[in-house]
């Protein structure tokens, strides 16, 4: 890809977001009903390629039953509050009613407790008992410590998270983590990340994961691009990855999923995903709007209460719908929040895709204009994509 020159010493690529593309439909179209927009990893299979993100906000031991009752996966944040404090409910409810100058010191405050390692195991033994899927995440410098824990409540599916994890950390002050021994050695499928670019995700391939998350600073609570000036818009970081999935199918016959990390609030956001080619998404926000969210209004991610160096803010998510119409619907309003899959299913049968993977064979344009043309009265009543 040509680079562009920034000054006469440095030059890089033009990346995109998906605001930047369109999805261009093909000359077949088909029945949303017969459109199959299952994923499999490993030896599970959910109706929805949909992780909802490991945050407070987003995933409780009772949000991750439901989200597995409705065809996904919830990835439980075992650094989180849920495992700090016996009751964290009134916990949440606290920390809603604070006002914004007083929230961000109350996070850190709370997160300061211990994690315990009994709630670690009682938390993943709720969603087992519930005959879902169990997914937990853990930070790369938590994944030894609680490796014993995961594997005693048999948990089902490991993440190991971060703003950015590599396949190569280096540190003068402890013996880092090595991604390609443990997840060798751990009975148990692992998924890792974040990660925004080709090498990167490649070398995370190469440790033997069965999953990569894409995605770093693109949520809508993370201020790290802000912070520490890193990332890789969502739509070129995907379609790296991709690139990187088929060299390593080629090198050694191994299937790794893509999943995007972030920066999708609609249903056509996790369409363009698709299309530059993950395999699933992983959403956030979207699920903190839905009625009863753990955060009771508000959203926030792992990394808001960090002691010293804070990479998120607390935003506002106003219930929308409750998480069944916010995935699948029914919606009877112009919010493109919601029915996320619904719209998901039929921009694959209107673009005439049958499978997820297929639909990554799409074709997309660059197309800064695609929100804005022909849209003047909804942008001067603010009204759909202009609300």
């Amino acid at each position: 890809m040509a680079e562009v020159e920034i000054g006469i010493g440095k030059s890089g690529r033009r990346a995109y977001g998906f605001d930047e593309i369109a999805i261009v439909p093909s000359r077949r179209t088909r029945d949303p009903e017969d459109v199959d927009i299952s994923w499999e990893i490993d030896a599970f299979r959910f109706e929805l390629p949909l992780m909802a993100a490991a945050m407070d906000a987003v995933v409780s031991p009772a949000t991750a039953i439901e989200i597995g009752r409705l065809g996904g996966v919830a990835v439980l944040h075992l650094e989180g509050l849920w495992t700090r404090h016996e009751d964290a409910g009134p916990l949440f409810e606290e920390l809603a009613a604070l006002p914004p100058d007083r929230a961000l010191a109350r996070l850190r405050e709370l997160y300061r407790e211990p994690i315990r390692s009994e709630l670690v195991r009682a938390r993943i033994r709720e969603i087992n008992d519930a005959g879902v899927v169990s997914c937990a995440a853990v930070r790369p410098q938590r994944t030894q410590e609680l490796a014993a824990d995961l594997l005693e409540a048999e948990l089902d599916l490991l993440v190991i998270q971060g703003t950015v994890v590599s396949a190569e950390h280096k540190s003068r002050s402890r013996e880092p983590l090595n991604l390609k021994t443990f997840i060798r050695e751990l009975d148990l499928p692992v998924i890792v990340g974040g990660c925004a670019s080709y090498q990167a995700a490649l070398h995370l391939m190469r440790t033997g994961a069965a999953g990569v998350l894409v995605g770093v600073g693109s949520g809508q609570a993370s201020t790290t691009r802000g912070v520490l000036g890193v990332g890789v818009p969502q739509a070129t970081a995907i379609a790296d990855a991709r690139a990187a999935r088929m060299r390593h199918l080629d090198e050694t016959g191994v299937y790794v999923h893509v999943i995007a990390d972030g920066g999708m609030a609609t249903g056509g956001d996790i369409a363009k995903a698709v299309v530059c080619g993950a395999d699933a998404v992983m959403v956030g926000s979207p699920l903190a709007h839905a009625v009863g969210a753990p955060g009771r209004g508000w959203y926030w991610g792992p990394s808001t209460a960090h002691p010293v160096l804070p990479r998120g803010t607390r935003v506002a998510t106003p219930p929308r719908g409750t998480l069944r119409e916010i995935l699948l619907g029914p919606t009877n309003t112009s919010e493109p929040g919601l029915n996320l899959f619904g719209a998901l299913r039929t921009s694959m049968a209107t673009c005439g895709y049958e499978t997820v993977k297929e639909f990554q064979k799409a074709e997309v344009v660059v197309a800064p204009s695609w929100q804005t043309e022909g849209k003047a009265l909804q942008r001067a009543q603010k009204l759909g994509l202009a609300q």
